[in-house]
């Protein structure tokens, strides 16, 4: 009988042993031109998402969550290979626009993500992971086939992918625009279909980006409720909020069912802020194409039970190259000593240790941009302090001046202390100008074309 009992004993644990012997699995779902303000976790009570709010009440939501970039590409180019946009040189959205007439000139740039980069799906997969990107990518030389097929995500990494795209502003708001439930679709069929294998897998959303539309009951059920006359409060962002957490509520619910749950850290991020047009990003200045927080500042959740305590904050300053670092350390094998790599791993951080040093984050953003302010510009996170440099100053001595928030006394960057703090400014000034240098940024040059009364004139080459 106590063999008997021994052995039924074993024969239980044995499964729960390979369970958790298994590798971590990633889900990563990215959001697209999401500030922080539409997610309800971050406390505006107008935008209801339920899911995502779960998601943060049992993990761990970053208050000071940063995109390596205010628009798109770049972001998702720093994410994809652990390095900042000015060391790749995709610093800007997939062709970017031109502006022949303003007072500088922007760099030639690198127009979509090369082959030679190694990505974190490329590192996954010699791991052992399925892989899988449905929605968005964003970092080939077109938009659209068949120029987006040379630089698509399955010749990066990833075994299975489905590409979707922004809808066009004629397109019909009540037959899925955005593409949510089939990305939806196919993210509940890659779970079944690899449940019993190590995966990561991202959900690259074009929503929320413009143009907004949902269907006419969703929009209305919003626009009827308080506060909906807001500046920061727009009921079809809304409506659109309400569908995308619906999808992540089914994939969450997706994982549960399979057994997923305990094993799977799920991750929820943005690659920029929102569209200033579209709503205000209270409580932060500026929007998408600004480095000012409402450009840069998003959302970031991270679920994983069992090892993130929930209902966690932290403020410690992230970004988008840490992904990268912290993926591979989470597969069981770290990046090779002597990689390229601008991020660091959070996988301390996650598991509750104490945050780990870090000195600065950087932003380059050598362009122009429809929806931007002051032109060309770069910027330095250092502890509390954020320094904003405006190139055309820099290059011709007109144009925005610097800027210094202190970002624990003023989030909303309301207060510009550089005529008070000069040394403090010049000492960022210093270690900004130093890291583009050790990066290979390139920098825009004064335009000899510079016609005051045309600057503001652009084409835009791409969409971003």
């Amino acid at each position: 009988m106590k063999i008997r009992h021994l052995a039924l004993v074993l024969g239980l644990v044995a499964p729960l042993l390979a369970a958790s012997s298994r590798p971590l699995n990633i889900l990563l779902i990215f959001a697209d031109d999401l500030g922080v303000t539409p997610v309800g976790a971050y406390g505006n009570a107008y935008y209801q998402t339920p899911h995502l709010d779960r998601l943060a009440r049992e993990g761990l939501r970053f208050t000071d969550a940063y995109a390596a970039c205010p628009v798109c590409s770049p972001t998702r180019s720093a994410l994809m290979t652990g390095k900042y946009p000015a060391r790749t040189h995709v610093t800007d959205f997939i062709a970017g626009g031109v502006f022949p007439w303003a007072r500088l000139t922007q760099p030639e740039w690198q127009k979509f993500l090369p082959l030679a980069e190694v990505t974190v799906a490329e590192e996954l997969s010699a791991r052992g992971y399925v892989t899988g990107l449905f929605g968005k990518w964003h970092l080939a030389k077109g938009y659209l086939p068949p120029q987006s097929v040379a630089e698509g995500p399955d010749r990066q990494g990833f075994a299975e992918t489905f590409i979707t795209h922004k809808p066009k502003s004629s397109d019909d708001p009540e037959q899925d625009a955005h593409g949510v439930e089939k990305i939806t679709e196919r993210a509940l069929a890659f779970l079944e279909k690899y449940r019993a294998k190590p995966f990561f897998l991202e959900l690259a959303h074009n929503s929320i980006h413009s143009p907004i539309m949902a269907p006419k009951a969703v929009v209305e059920k919003h626009r009827k409720r308080a506060g909906g006359d807001r500046p920061e409060n727009n009921p079809v962002i809304a409506a659109m909020m309400e569908i995308l957490d619906d999808s992540v509520g089914r994939v969450l619910a997706k994982l549960d069912a399979l057994g997923l749950r305990e094993n799977t850290l799920v991750i929820f991020y943005s690659d920029n802020g929102g569209l200033l047009k579209d709503g205000a990003q209270t409580p932060f200045r500026g929007g998408k194409a600004q480095l000012y927080e409402g450009g840069i500042r998003v959302p970031l959740v991270a679920r994983w039970p069992g090892v993130i305590a929930a209902g966690r904050t932290s403020a410690f300053p992230v970004t988008s190259v840490d992904f990268f670092p912290t993926f591979l350390e989470l597969s069981g094998r770290p990046a090779a000593r002597g990689a390229v790599l601008d991020g660091m791993s959070l996988v301390g951080l996650l598991r509750g240790q104490p945050a780990p040093a870090r000195a600065a984050i950087y932003w380059h953003y050598p362009h122009y941009h429809a929806a931007g302010v002051h032109g060309p510009a770069g910027a330095i996170r250092a502890g509390d302090w954020k320094l904003i440099e405006y190139y055309e100053s820099t290059l011709t001595g007109k144009g925005a001046a610097r800027e210094l928030f202190n970002l624990r006394d003023d989030p909303a960057e309301t207060r510009n202390l550089a005529a008070s703090e000069g040394g403090l400014v010049e000492a960022l000034q210093v270690q900004l100008r130093e890291w583009r240098q050790s990066v290979g940024a390139q920098m825009p040059v004064v335009n000899p074309k510079y016609d005051p009364a045309k600057a503001s004139q652009s084409g835009s080459k791409g969409s971003d």
